[in-house]
């Protein structure tokens, strides 16, 4: 099963960590991360641009009305993710308890990946969404 773990983190969090090296974080996730790709689990990891520099897109009005950052209000934001092939969700838990996030408002939030395997396998976009990851190696 494939599970995502969000990393969520506040201002107060963002604060925290304002003049701890730069290096010293790419250190510490590096041998976080390396340990997932040893133990086969690892699948992707990103991490996210300054929010500043995104837009949201707000789909309450037609047409949808952009947004520039920095957000106004915002109590926790998604600052990146990793993706994991575990047994269960346990496991994913125990992963995500590992992850070298100590700090004020740091949190993980973890989801199951649905796979497309799990939607109607007869419905014409499921069936070219199926052909498309088929051709590009995805299954």
């Amino acid at each position: 099963m494939k599970y995502m773990l969000i990393m969520r983190a506040t201002d107060e969090t963002y604060k925290a960590f304002q003049d701890v090296d730069f290096n010293e974080i790419i250190e510490t996730m590096g041998r976080f991360n390396d340990e997932m790709i040893r133990a086969g689990v690892l699948i992707s990891a990103e991490g996210l641009d300054d929010a500043a520099q995104g837009v949201i897109v707000d789909y309450s009005s037609d047409p949808p009305v952009v947004t520039d950052g920095p957000y106004g209000e915002t109590k926790e934001l998604f600052g990146g993710f990793w993706i994991l092939n575990v047994a269960s969700k346990e496991e994913a838990v125990e992963w995500a308890k590992r992850a070298p996030m100590a700090g004020p408002g740091a949190k993980a939030e973890i989801r199951r990946v649905s796979t497309i395997d799990e939607f109607p396998q007869d419905n014409e976009w499921i069936k070219k969404e199926r052909a498309w990851r088929e051709a590009t190696g995805q299954l």
